[in-house]
């Protein structure tokens, strides 16, 4: 499990920067650069919509498709701290794993 910072404040799932999901999937089988990740569980909140009713966790369970990332242990983060960015996002491939560094 990692700590995980998420700054997609249009995600549904995101309370005061915290994940409510409980579990994200980071895509970027291909990625060389945190620009070519991004956070497959990505839901746009809708207008007037709150935050996803379960309780946020700042430490969060991460699957991986970057294999190229040095923190990619068998298709699992590794890393201690994630952060995932796109502020604005009207989809995930608007978002990105800021933490993805190439091996």
């Amino acid at each position: 499990m990692a700590e995980l910072k998420c700054a997609v404040d249009s995600c549904t799932y995101n309370s005061d920067r915290l994940c409510c999901k409980g579990d994200i999937l980071v895509g970027g089988k291909n990625a060389r650069k945190e620009q070519d990740t991004c956070c497959e569980s990505f839901q746009k909140r809708k207008e007037g919509q709150t935050s996803n009713s379960m309780s946020p966790s700042g430490m969060i369970s991460i699957d991986c498709q970057a294999v190229k990332c040095v923190y990619n242990k068998d298709h699992r983060c590794s890393a201690e701290r994630v952060d995932i960015r796109g502020c604005g996002a009207d989809s995930c491939r608007e978002t990105i794993c800021a933490t993805f560094r190439e091996r």
